[in-house]
This record gives structure tokens, C-alpha cells and sequence, in this order.
């Protein structure tokens, strides 16, 4: 994908965003099936930062009040409910808050926004388990680590930062490498849960949770983990953490179909009869773009490249350019497929991420957290 061709599917994120907006207002989508409706979740739902994301992304970029205005009734929403009922969120605090609050914060410089980050941060670091080190998931299993929160991390990073305070951050290292040592197989394959006695902090076992077993390698695992490391890499400068990204994609890239985008797990049996999984390609996409930021001069373009494919076969083959009515930008994604939840939908997370990528791709890097 070229740059003149990022900067068209901008244009098209655009407008389809504009009309999507007119649509879902500042309610909190997380999915839309075949007839391209977005539903409306709870705050508390880990997906409920990504439209918000989207919006404060295209504001800083466009300077469009409308995205503004939208971004800042769904943080409200978001932040109001977290006061009320803190309970019922988890770790994907830093979901939700680094594309709500800290993005507006970044943004403007919005204190109070700065001290809803904050709130955030130290929600999320007290769910950390000290013997074990690691930050627990769920609290209906006081001893699970999931892949995904690797993600969350970027958020005690940022509140270290704000407040001069290293013990966010410190947490986060001992998460990381915690997961690093458990979590992440020797082929660059990823397990997506992790299961601890929360007691003695004994590794207990890997579970397939999401994916097609424990020892297979579910996708969107695996873009999570290169993306998180990625970060991780960005955050301490341990090359442990770039060769634990590196690794990852490598394995991720060599179970690639022919256009790019991934089965739900590179593993699974049968695989061509199996649904893809376009919100994985595009988390994987923008991961990439941070990998090669990362890498040397020589590697960049092993990690670049494969993010412009990527992003070219979403765009050409898995995108609703030609479906105005849809108010997703991305098709085939899969949720859950051993539950059957939202198998062959649009999901938020999936058009965020693919934003992103393009956003860096046309060399936007200002917030990426």
C-alpha cells in the first residue's frame, strides 16, 4: 500500500466515520452482524474506549469539532460510570481510559481528564498480586493472566510518567515478565490464559480460553503479544521485549493465508473451513508499524511491509467502502469462536486498530499509547 493510497482510505475512514456518527452518537458499539447495525454496550464492557478512541484520533488529525464533542459525552459516560460501579470493570481499565481520558488529556491538556487516567492507573494496580507477579484479569479467577492485558500496560507506563511515581511502571515490568515466561512459547506462538494459584503464585496451567486450545495459537493472542512487547520495548528499551515482538510476528507472518488476514487460529482443525479474523490482521498491522519503529534501519522494512500488505487486503477484500447503510469499516471478524459469540462480524476494536495503522502510515504517531 502506498502512501497515496493511505491517504485515500483515510478519506473513506472519514467518511464513513461522519455517517457512522450521525448513527451511533455517543453510544459505546462493540459489534454489528450481516446487517451492518452497531448495538450499544455498557461502559463497563472492555470495548466501550475504541469509539471514543476513533473519535479523538480523527479530532486531532481533522480539528472537527463534531468528533470532539461526541468523544468527550462518551468519556463522560464511561468516567461516570466507573465512579457508580468500579466493580464491574477489570484490567482492560487500560482499554478503556487510554483512548478516553488520557487521549483527551494528551490532547488538551485537560486535567481533569488527567486525574480520571490516574484513577484508572491505580484500579489497575491493585489488581497486581504481589507473590505472583501479575495483575489478575477477572475476579471470578483470582489467579488468571490473560494475553490481552499486555495491552493494558501502556497505562502504567503513562501514569509513571504524569506523576513522577516508578511503581506503576514497575508493576508493569513484573506483569510482562511474567507472561513472557509462561505465556509465550518457543515457536513465537502465544497461550491466551494463564492460570495461577493466586495463594502461592505457583504457575498452575495455560488454557485455551479463546483459542482452539491450549496449545494452539489463536490469533488475536498472538497480535496482542506482538503489540504489547512492541510497546514494552518502546517503554524500558530491554531487548528481551523486542525479541519477545519480534519472535511473535515472525510465527504470525509465517501463518498468514494468501491475502493476509489470519484464521481466527493459525492452529485450528480444518482451517480452511474456518471464519478469519480481520479485527487480529489489523491489531497485528499496527503492532507491526510499532515493531519497525523499534527495530533497526535494516529490519524496518521486513515489519513495514508486511503492515501495508495487511492493511491493503482490509482495505481491498475485508472494508464497507461500497456499503453505505454499514456503519462498521471492517467485516469477518471473530469474537469468540469457541462460543460461537460474534463469529463473521464488524467489531470496534477491529475498525479502531485498522485506523490506527493507517493513521501511522500517513505518519500520524502524536498519541499512540
Amino acid at each position: 500500500m502506498t502512501k497515496q493510497m493511505t491517504l485515500t482510505t483515510m478519506d473513506l475512514i472519514e467518511k464513513k466515520i461522519s455517517e457512522t456518527l450521525k448513527k451511533v452518537k455517543d453510544g459505546l458499539p462493540h459489534t454489528a452482524s450481516k446487517d451492518g447495525v452497531y448495538d450499544d454496550t455498557k461502559p463497563s464492557w472492555w470495548t466501550s474506549g475504541f469509539w471514543p478512541g476513533i473519535l479523538w484520533n480523527l479530532y486531532d488529525q481533522t480539528g472537527k469539532e463534531e468528533y470532539k464533542k461526541t468523544a468527550l459525552s462518551a468519556n463522560k459516560k464511561i468516567a461516570s460510570y466507573f465512579r457508580e460501579y468500579q466493580e464491574q470493570f477489570d484490567h482492560d481499565v487500560g482499554f478503556q481510559f487510554l483512548l478516553t481520558a488520557v487521549y483527551h488529556y494528551e490532547i488538551t491538556g485537560n486535567e481533569d481528564s488527567k486525574r480520571i487516567g490516574i484513577e484508572a492507573a491505580n484500579f489497575l494496580a491493585g489488581r497486581f498480586n504481589p507473590i505472583g507477579r501479575f495483575i489478575k484479569s477477572w475476579d471470578r479467577a483470582a489467579g488468571w493472566v490473560i494475553v490481552d492485558c499486555l495491552m493494558n500496560l501502556s497505562l502504567l507506563f503513562w501514569a509513571s510518567r504524569v506523576t513522577g511515581d516508578p511503581r506503576y511502571k514497575q508493576i508493569a515490568i513484573l506483569h510482562a515478565d511474567t507472561f513472557l515466561k509462561y505465556g509465550v512459547r518457543e515457536d513465537g506462538s502465544t497461550c491466551h490464559i494463564l492460570s495461577f494459584d493466586p495463594e502461592t503464585g505457583e504457575f498452575i496451567e495455560a488454557l485455551g480460553g479463546q483459542g482452539f486450545s491450549p496449545d494452539s495459537s489463536w490469533s488475536r493472542g498472538n497480535a496482542w503479544a506482538i503489540y504489547g512487547y512492541a510497546n514494552m520495548y518502546r517503554f524500558t528499551g530491554d531487548e528481551k521485549y523486542l525479541m519477545a515482538s519480534k519472535k511473535i510476528a515472525h510465527q504470525f507472518l509465517a501463518s498468514l493465508p494468501e491475502d493476509f488476514v489470519p484464521y481466527w487460529d493459525h492452529r485450528a482443525s480444518s482451517i480452511e473451513t474456518e471464519p478469519r479474523d480481520s479485527s487480529a490482521a489489523a491489531i497485528t498491522a499496527s503492532g507491526l508499524i510499532e515493531l519497525a519503529n523499534q527495530v533497526p534501519q535494516n529490519e524496518k522494512r521486513i515489519y513495514l511491509n508486511a503492515a501495508r500488505k495487511i492493511v491493503k487486503s482490509l482495505s481491498k477484500h475485508y472494508s464497507t467502502w461500497d456499503q453505505p447503510e454499514h456503519q462498521a469499516v471492517l467485516i469477518e471478524g471473530t469474537g469468540h469462536r469457541p462460543k460461537g459469540n460474534f463469529v463473521n462480524a464488524s467489531l470496534i476494536y477491529g475498525d479502531y486498530y485498522f485506523i490506527e495503522a493507517i493513521s501511522k502510515l500517513n505518519g500520524y504517531n502524536k498519541y499512540i499509547f
